[in-house]
């Protein structure tokens, strides 16, 4: 069945003031029953999940059901979801984690398409004790970032490869598999940041070949709350642990306090909305989270290449990467107009959109040299004439 673009709108009240939100990677817009879970957390679940009486143990399973839903969202084990307030502060987590005897003479490669957020925590752990940082280089005419260079950049003393999905901001996806295989081969720990890729496609922590998946729930309109998930839960044993609890075990090694109650009831409602977002899918969680995430994939793929086939029409617009592999997020540059005059003309118009987000990618494509670049994506609940407004209104910047 067709996804139904009319029932995830109905999810989504805020969507009534007449703003079109082209801004994700802001965070997608909240819909009613994450805001609800979370008002309803607030007033049921203040206690501690480690005390022994009946509102502790209700923030305990709140615990326990937020790592549930993350397991599901990315086919993983529940005892191997570590959660936490951003991805950067789980990374640093990880990062500090790893024993420091691993970097003397070893070394990490990380990527110029990805977020700053698995970046810096890798290039600070190699600079204080030593160890070595290799870059993998993206296509500058595609965006992409090809695979093969990593035969080159992964050897035996190779200790983590971190890299994205999906880029945050020109939405190219990447050949996770061939990486991991290459990592596998000398031990390496794959770092795999699919927070741009969570709210568009399903995801399986398996195929994926990652030994860890990180996400953020503000991407797919949830509380802004990440997770992180071994592959191996096991392999959080063999790190050090993080925990202000001397007598943490499991996940709770690698998150440094407490969690707040009424987020995690978020976090739980924001997977169950998007396992929603197709009415007629059936089964258990895992199940229908695959069923509508393939047709929000489906759909916006379509929404997604009829927006960069409209900017192409435009003769003072460029698409930054064109790649035919990709999640519906898009940077765009216009001639001899700055981002920031573009993106005000837009909000003047209606249209959310944002400007010169930090990238490595879009720098080393250029995109200063033409006065920035615009980042736009689309969400389940955009529509054609969204698309056709923003064209528009490009179109008077001529």
């Amino acid at each position: 069945m067709p996804f139904d673009v009319a029932h995830a709108r109905g999810l989504f009240p805020s969507l009534g003031d007449g703003w079109i939100r082209f801004d994700p990677q802001a965070g997608m817009v909240i819909p009613d029953s994450v805001a609800s879970a979370v008002s309803r957390g607030f007033r049921q679940l203040g206690a501690s999940a480690r005390g022994r009486y009946p509102a502790a143990r209700e923030t305990a399973e709140a615990l326990d059901g937020a790592r549930r839903a993350i397991a599901d969202l990315v086919a993983g084990h529940a005892n191997g979801v570590v959660l936490g307030p951003s991805r950067s502060v789980l990374l640093w987590t990880l990062a500090e984690a790893i024993n420091p005897n691993t970097w003397l003479s070893g070394n990490v490669v990380v990527s110029r398409q990805d977020d700053e957020q698995n970046i810096l925590p890798w290039v600070r752990a190699v600079d204080r004790v030593g160890g070595t940082l290799r870059w993998a280089e993206i296509d500058v005419e595609t965006g992409e970032l090809p695979t093969w260079q990593y035969s080159d950049l992964i050897d035996q003393n190779t200790a983590v490869v971190a890299v994205p999905l999906a880029s945050s901001t020109l939405g190219t996806l990447t050949d996770v598999g061939d990486i991991a295989a290459r990592a596998r081969e000398v031990g390496a720990m794959v770092v795999v940041d699919a927070s741009s890729a969570a709210p568009y496609l399903p995801l399986d922590i398996d195929e994926l070949g990652a030994d860890v998946v990180v996400v953020s729930a503000e991407r797919w309109g949830g509380p802004r709350m990440a997770a992180m998930v071994f592959a191996e839960p096991r392999a959080i044993d063999r790190l050090n642990t993080m925990s202000s609890n001397p007598h943490a075990v499991g996940p709770e090694r690698l998150e440094i306090d407490e969690h707040q109650g009424a987020l995690l009831a978020g976090l739980v409602a924001s997977v169950e909305h998007l396992a929603g977002l197709d009415e007629t899918a059936l089964g258990k969680r895992r199940r229908r989270l695959t069923t509508a995430l393939e047709g929000v994939n489906e759909y916006l793929q379509r929404l997604g290449f009829y927006l960069i086939n409209s900017l192409d029409q435009l003769n003072h617009v460029s698409v930054i990467g064109k790649s035919d592999s990709r999640v519906p997020l898009v940077s765009f540059a216009v001639d001899g107009v700055g981002a920031d005059t573009v993106v005000r003309r837009l909000a003047d118009n209606g249209i959310c959109a944002l400007a010169d987000l930090p990238s490595r990618a879009l720098a080393r494509m250029g995109a200063g040299d033409f006065g920035g670049a615009v980042t736009v994506g689309l969400g389940p609940y955009s529509t054609p004439y969204e698309v056709d407004h923003l064209v528009r209104t490009l179109g008077s910047l001529a």
